[in-house]
């Protein structure tokens, strides 16, 4: 596996306790965003390194930095639908590209001012940003809140097709930790290593 990974109760040491932060892993060149799929379009994905086949592109697709949100989400591969989880590494460049395209699924007057100005960006705007409360390994929430990205559109054509530097199927070691995540004190979890990103979104 090509996944960097690290023990939790490491990782828990530098960590954050609250706040907005974008967990992942990541380099000067790509980061890492996970995705949870049925196994017709996850093995397609991870044999032919883009998304297609029965993969839509008429709907909006979530990306997830966060490793450990992507297990809440998908209750660690377990949940119908989700059984194949992807590592997609994506170019930096165009994953802070979504970032910079992105708007807030609800409205927030700090960020937009008037509700009349959120309402024309997100008419216009083909990426979403949701912060969601993080959880940790067994899927309790966290006061850190999570970063994740739907993308549709061109956006999301782009991404599926020339983004993309290489897709990982890690489902068997998300198996193998699920077991540790429902253990107590997590002394065996292991995970996706992860760190701060410095470009940030309020």
């Amino acid at each position: 596996m090509n996944l960097r990974t690290e023990k939790y109760l490491d990782q828990l040491k530098r960590w954050p306790t609250s706040g907005k932060h974008i967990l992942a892993q990541f380099d000067d060149d790509t980061v890492v965003v996970y995705q949870a799929y049925r196994p017709a379009i996850g093995l397609f994905a991870a044999k032919n390194q883009h998304f297609g086949g029965e993969f839509s592109f008429a709907r909006m697709s979530w990306i997830k930095p966060n490793f450990l949100w992507m297990m809440y989400r998908s209750g660690w591969g377990a949940k119908d639908g989700q059984e194949v989880t992807l590592a997609v590494r994506v170019r930096r460049i165009d994953f802070d590209r979504i970032l910079q395209l992105a708007v807030h699924s609800t409205y927030l007057p700090e960020v937009y001012g008037a509700a009349e100005r959120w309402k024309a960006e997100i008419a216009e705007s083909e990426v979403r940003l949701q912060w969601d409360p993080d959880h940790d390994p067994r899927g309790v929430k966290q006061e850190r809140r999570a970063i994740q990205l739907g993308l549709a559109g061109d956006v999301l054509r782009k991404f599926a097709r020339t983004w993309i530097v290489d897709i990982e199927d890690i489902s068997d070691f998300v198996a193998d930790q699920k077991i540790h995540a429902e253990s107590q004190g997590f002394s065996k979890s292991r995970h996706a290593s992860g760190r701060g990103l410095p470009n940030q979104r309020s």
